[in-house]
């Protein structure tokens, strides 16, 4: 029995794996890719003439447990089950911006990633982390000086083991834990950060020995970690340490640099994240004002250090945080990236195969090649063989997963 073949037809395809956008056909049956290529037939034709055609976009660092408001007032106010129904409707909206795949780096539990893989709620593909290990006073420890433990989207609940480890032993049991309530993905942080007000984004957070232990863990569950590492010695701890990807990334020196090249080791930007807390704080959102300082002081110094990154040729894959952004505005990263040296090829590499090659899905997506997931964004507005991603988020016109047209776009 023959199958159904849809074409997607006539648009600058994309296709991620390094050839250069050419106007050609995508062949697609039973939610996979089958050929790429012009003069291509089928037996349902999607008419792309004028459209960029890319594989799912994936977005490496997301939290849907929030969306722009991360004051502990908002969570205390809001009811424990209604946080799951608003993380449905972010997911929809970040889908509806052509990410069909997510890295959720911390908050969401398996509950929610269920829910979108059973089919009863649209959103993108997630690979979880669950919980943001963190040391005692570190960038996911929410002590306040009142002596409370402040209300936020790490609270430990029977799906979220609770966060704080310190010293090996207890890294190995964490761990354990973590992959046991479904971690795709460890999450750690090697530094402070700027959204927790009782640390320094500048200082590294765990020994060698507590990470060291970490990876151990993490590789023999056959899953790779990921490292909030703001700090440039807490950056260097996490490359040093065998963890995968660095987050943010903001105080990179020349060493830090060379030693992401030689092993390898992924960079996440986040060039949205320090902005959305400004941007918070102007739409009214109480943030303590060390919270605000901080954001102002690392968004010049972040620019110059992934800049510095690109130049060198660090492996860049794309992350927004959005979360601390509204969710759905994920696309903006794409432009920041662009601003600072990545040429538009390499900015969609970064969000399609670089993405899942960090996150280890390179076998089934980000790239349109035979026998790949179905999963495509079509992008209205593109004129001539130059990818233009300027307004890139508002041409959004089609998002595909597995071959089903999931949104037309926000």
């Amino acid at each position: 029995m023959s199958r159904q073949r849809t074409v997607f037809r006539g648009g600058l395809v994309f296709d991620g794996t390094g050839a250069a956008p050419a106007v050609a056909d995508v062949v697609v049956a039973d939610g996979l890719v089958v050929d790429v290529g012009p003069g291509l037939d089928g037996d349902e034709i999607v008419d792309c003439a004028g459209r960029l055609v890319s594989p799912g976009l994936i977005d490496c660092h997301v939290h849907f447990m929030a969306d722009g408001d991360f004051s502990p007032n908002t969570h205390a106010n809001t009811p424990f089950s209604t946080n799951f129904f608003l993380a449905a409707e972010r997911m929809a909206r970040t889908l509806a911006c052509g990410i069909t795949t997510v890295r959720e780096a911390g908050g969401t539990d398996l509950g929610v990633k269920e829910a979108r893989d059973r089919g009863m709620v649209p959103g993108p593909r997630m690979q979880l982390s669950i919980a943001i290990l963190s040391q005692t006073g570190g960038h996911g420890d929410s002590w306040a000086v009142c002596g409370a433990h402040m209300p936020g989207m790490m609270d430990a609940h029977p799906g979220r083991p609770h966060n704080i480890v310190d010293g090996p032993e207890e890294m190995r049991r964490k761990v354990r834990e973590l992959v046991r309530a479904g971690a795709g993905v460890i999450k750690v942080c090697t530094s402070g950060g700027v959204l927790s007000p009782r640390d320094d984004p500048q200082h590294a957070h765990f020994t060698a020995d507590e990470l060291e232990m970490l990876v151990a863990e993490a590789t023999a569950a056959n899953r790779f970690v990921m490292a909030h590492a703001q700090a440039t010695q807490g950056i260097k701890n996490a490359v040093r340490a065998g963890i995968r990807s660095i987050e943010h990334g903001i105080w990179l020196d020349d060493e830090a640099i060379s030693m992401m090249l030689d092993r390898g080791t992924y960079l996440v930007p986040t060039l949205i994240a320090p902005r959305g807390v400004l941007e918070a704080a102007d739409r009214g959102i109480d943030i303590p004002d060390v919270i605000l300082d901080k954001a102002r002081a690392v968004i010049d110094d972040h620019r110059a250090s992934i800049a510095r990154a690109i130049e060198a040729g660090v492996r860049i894959a794309m992350g927004t945080d959005s979360g601390v952004t509204p969710h759905g505005r994920n696309l903006e990263e794409l432009e920041q990236m662009a601003e600072l040296g990545m040429g538009p090829n390499a900015v969609l590499a970064s969000s399609t195969s670089v993405a899942a090659e960090l996150m280890g899905l390179d076998d089934e997506l980000g790239t349109l090649e035979a026998g790949k997931r179905a999963d495509l964004v079509l992008f209205g507005g593109q004129d001539g063989a130059d990818i233009d991603l300027t307004g890139l988020k508002d041409r959004v016109e089609a998002v595909y997963q597995d071959g089903r047209l999931v949104s037309t776009g926000a």
